[in-house]
Protein backbone atom coordinates (compact mmCIF):
# COMPACT_ATOMS: atom_id res chain seq x y z
CA UNK A 1 0.00 0.00 0.00
CA UNK A 2 1.24 3.43 -0.89
CA UNK A 3 1.37 5.95 1.95
CA UNK A 4 1.53 8.84 -0.50
CA UNK A 5 -1.17 7.42 -2.77
CA UNK A 6 -3.67 6.92 0.08
CA UNK A 7 -3.65 10.61 1.04
CA UNK A 8 -6.22 12.96 -0.43
CA UNK A 9 -4.72 15.85 -2.38
CA UNK A 10 -6.35 19.20 -1.66
CA UNK A 11 -6.85 21.67 -4.49
CA UNK A 12 -6.07 25.28 -3.53
CA UNK A 13 -8.19 28.27 -4.51
CA UNK A 14 -7.94 29.60 -8.08
CA UNK A 15 -6.90 26.15 -9.33
CA UNK A 16 -8.93 23.96 -11.69
CA UNK A 17 -8.34 20.22 -11.97
CA UNK A 18 -10.13 18.24 -14.69
CA UNK A 19 -9.65 14.52 -15.43
CA UNK A 20 -11.17 13.21 -18.65
CA UNK A 21 -10.19 10.41 -21.08
CA UNK A 22 -7.04 9.54 -19.14
CA UNK A 23 -5.67 13.12 -19.28
CA UNK A 24 -5.36 15.28 -16.16
CA UNK A 25 -5.41 19.03 -16.78
CA UNK A 26 -4.42 21.44 -14.03
CA UNK A 27 -4.88 25.17 -14.56
CA UNK A 28 -3.77 27.84 -12.10
CA UNK A 29 -2.40 31.37 -11.81
CA UNK A 30 1.11 30.42 -13.07
CA UNK A 31 0.01 28.37 -16.08
CA UNK A 32 -1.51 25.12 -17.28
CA UNK A 33 -0.15 21.56 -17.25
CA UNK A 34 -1.68 18.45 -18.79
CA UNK A 35 -0.43 14.89 -18.46
CA UNK A 36 -1.69 11.53 -19.64
CA UNK A 37 -2.08 8.82 -16.99
CA UNK A 38 -2.36 5.02 -17.25
CA UNK A 39 -5.94 3.77 -16.69
CA UNK A 40 -4.77 1.21 -14.10
CA UNK A 41 -4.95 4.01 -11.49
CA UNK A 42 -8.36 5.62 -10.99
CA UNK A 43 -8.20 9.39 -10.47
CA UNK A 44 -11.30 11.08 -9.01
CA UNK A 45 -11.76 14.83 -8.65
CA UNK A 46 -14.41 15.70 -6.02
CA UNK A 47 -14.86 19.39 -5.24
CA UNK A 48 -11.52 20.52 -3.84
CA UNK A 49 -9.87 17.10 -3.40
CA UNK A 50 -8.24 14.56 -5.70
CA UNK A 51 -8.08 10.88 -4.76
CA UNK A 52 -6.16 8.10 -6.45
CA UNK A 53 -6.81 4.37 -6.15
CA UNK A 54 -5.55 1.30 -8.00
CA UNK A 55 -8.08 -0.45 -10.25
CA UNK A 56 -6.41 -3.85 -9.88
CA UNK A 57 -4.03 -5.17 -7.23
CA UNK A 58 -0.81 -5.92 -9.11
CA UNK A 59 2.77 -5.00 -8.32
CA UNK A 60 2.93 -2.57 -11.25
CA UNK A 61 -0.19 -0.66 -10.19
CA UNK A 62 0.95 -0.49 -6.57
CA UNK A 63 4.24 1.09 -7.65
CA UNK A 64 2.49 3.53 -9.98
CA UNK A 65 -0.01 4.59 -7.30
CA UNK A 66 2.42 6.68 -5.23
CA UNK A 67 4.27 7.92 -8.30
CA UNK A 68 1.08 9.24 -9.87
CA UNK A 69 0.09 10.87 -6.58
CA UNK A 70 3.45 12.67 -6.52
CA UNK A 71 2.98 13.78 -10.14
CA UNK A 72 -0.48 15.20 -9.35
CA UNK A 73 0.85 17.02 -6.25
CA UNK A 74 3.73 18.50 -8.29
CA UNK A 75 1.34 19.62 -11.03
CA UNK A 76 -0.94 21.37 -8.53
CA UNK A 77 2.00 22.97 -6.72
CA UNK A 78 3.63 24.05 -9.99
CA UNK A 79 0.66 26.02 -11.30
CA UNK A 80 0.41 27.90 -7.99
CA UNK A 81 4.08 28.64 -7.30
CA UNK A 82 6.95 28.13 -9.69
CA UNK A 83 9.72 25.59 -9.12
CA UNK A 84 13.37 26.66 -9.32
CA UNK A 85 16.60 24.81 -10.04
CA UNK A 86 20.00 26.43 -9.56
CA UNK A 87 23.27 25.43 -11.20
CA UNK A 88 26.68 26.91 -10.41
CA UNK A 89 29.32 27.03 -13.15
CA UNK A 90 32.91 26.92 -11.94
CA UNK A 91 35.98 27.30 -14.10
CA UNK A 92 38.10 30.02 -15.63
CA UNK A 93 36.72 31.11 -18.99
CA UNK A 94 33.47 29.17 -18.58
CA UNK A 95 30.46 31.39 -19.17
CA UNK A 96 26.91 31.42 -20.39
CA UNK A 97 24.43 33.94 -21.72
CA UNK A 98 20.78 34.02 -22.70
CA UNK A 99 19.83 35.56 -26.03
CA UNK A 100 16.15 35.25 -26.90
CA UNK A 101 15.16 31.60 -26.49
CA UNK A 102 18.72 30.30 -26.83
CA UNK A 103 21.23 29.53 -24.09
CA UNK A 104 24.82 30.05 -25.30
CA UNK A 105 27.53 28.28 -23.29
CA UNK A 106 31.32 28.45 -23.52
CA UNK A 107 32.62 25.47 -21.57
CA UNK A 108 36.21 25.18 -22.72
CA UNK A 109 35.44 23.21 -25.86
CA UNK A 110 36.61 24.29 -29.32
CA UNK A 111 33.07 25.44 -30.11
CA UNK A 112 30.27 27.23 -28.24
CA UNK A 113 27.18 25.21 -27.29
CA UNK A 114 23.77 26.63 -28.22
CA UNK A 115 20.71 25.13 -26.52
CA UNK A 116 17.09 26.00 -27.20
CA UNK A 117 15.28 26.89 -23.97
CA UNK A 118 11.85 25.22 -23.62
CA UNK A 119 8.99 27.72 -23.79
CA UNK A 120 7.78 27.19 -20.20
CA UNK A 121 11.22 27.69 -18.60
CA UNK A 122 12.74 31.04 -17.70
CA UNK A 123 16.54 31.22 -17.41
CA UNK A 124 18.45 33.94 -15.57
CA UNK A 125 22.22 34.13 -15.20
CA UNK A 126 24.03 36.15 -12.53
CA UNK A 127 27.80 35.71 -12.82
CA UNK A 128 28.19 31.94 -12.39
CA UNK A 129 24.71 31.18 -10.97
CA UNK A 130 22.18 29.82 -13.48
CA UNK A 131 18.59 29.94 -12.20
CA UNK A 132 15.88 27.99 -14.01
CA UNK A 133 12.24 28.74 -13.17
CA UNK A 134 9.13 26.97 -14.43
CA UNK A 135 5.83 25.45 -13.39
CA UNK A 136 6.46 21.93 -14.73
CA UNK A 137 8.86 20.23 -12.31
CA UNK A 138 9.56 17.27 -14.58
CA UNK A 139 10.49 19.41 -17.60
CA UNK A 140 12.50 21.84 -15.46
CA UNK A 141 14.60 19.12 -13.79
CA UNK A 142 15.19 17.40 -17.13
CA UNK A 143 16.49 20.63 -18.70
CA UNK A 144 18.77 21.38 -15.72
CA UNK A 145 20.09 17.82 -15.82
CA UNK A 146 20.75 18.11 -19.57
CA UNK A 147 22.81 21.27 -19.01
CA UNK A 148 24.74 19.73 -16.11
CA UNK A 149 25.61 16.69 -18.27
CA UNK A 150 27.41 18.96 -20.76
CA UNK A 151 30.21 19.63 -18.26
CA UNK A 152 29.98 17.61 -15.05
CA UNK A 153 32.18 18.78 -12.17
CA UNK A 154 35.55 17.09 -12.21
CA UNK A 155 37.03 15.87 -8.90
CA UNK A 156 40.39 17.70 -8.92
CA UNK A 157 39.45 21.38 -9.26
CA UNK A 158 35.65 21.10 -9.29
CA UNK A 159 35.33 22.74 -12.71
CA UNK A 160 31.97 22.35 -14.42
CA UNK A 161 28.26 22.60 -13.56
CA UNK A 162 27.07 21.59 -10.12
CA UNK A 163 23.73 21.95 -8.41
CA UNK A 164 23.39 24.61 -5.72
CA UNK A 165 24.11 22.80 -2.44
CA UNK A 166 25.78 19.81 -4.13
CA UNK A 167 29.06 18.78 -2.54
CA UNK A 168 31.83 17.62 -4.87
CA UNK A 169 34.31 15.24 -3.28
CA UNK A 170 37.75 16.44 -4.24
CA UNK A 171 40.71 14.21 -4.94
CA UNK A 172 44.26 15.01 -4.03
CA UNK A 173 46.44 15.91 -7.00
CA UNK A 174 49.95 14.68 -7.75
CA UNK A 175 52.47 14.99 -4.98
CA UNK A 176 55.88 16.36 -5.83
CA UNK A 177 58.75 14.49 -4.21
Amino acid sequence: MSRIGKKEITIPEKTEVVFANGVLKVKGPKGEISKEFNPTIAIKVDGNTVTLSPVEETLATKSLWGTYASHVMNMIEGVNKAFTEKLILEGIGYKGEVSGDTLKLNLGFSHPINLKIPKDIKVTIEKALFTFTGHNKEELSQFASQIRSLKKPEPYKGKGFRYDGEIIRRKQGKKSV
